[in-house]
């Protein structure tokens, strides 16, 4: 091998790596469950990890059969509030796994995989 060629079974074994990390870190989100709130907690959507709705539970408090404008807002606010903390967790878990794939693109002189 020449100097300065990389090595290609490293870089597969590496890949390979990655790609059980990941797929590990995926099934993790696919069961983690996050929880969003509106309304001061009056109302809370719970999503897995990947975003999936769960639930929603209701205060009876915030069901006035003449204001459904403000209940639909609080529950879409709520599965809003669910959604953001899920990317958020998805970020946290997967960043680190996928931040090294840009290094292994750049390290076979490939254009950055968000270029892809």
């Amino acid at each position: 091998m020449q100097p300065g060629t990389p090595d290609l079974g490293l870089i597969v074994r590496q890949a390979q790596q990655m790609q059980q990390n990941i797929m590990r870190a995926q099934a993790e989100l696919a069961e983690a469950e996050v929880t969003g709130s509106a309304g001061g907690g009056l109302v809370q959507a719970m999503v897995t990890g990947s975003g999936e709705l769960l639930d929603i539970v209701i205060d009876p408090s915030v069901v006035d059969p003449a204001d459904v404008e403000t209940l639909t807002d609080l529950i879409v606010a709520a599965i809003r509030d669910a959604n953001r903390e899920a990317r958020e967790l998805s970020e946290r878990t997967m960043g680190p796994l996928t931040g090294g794939m840009a290094g292994m693109a750049d390290g076979l002189g490939l254009p950055p995989l968000s270029d892809l």
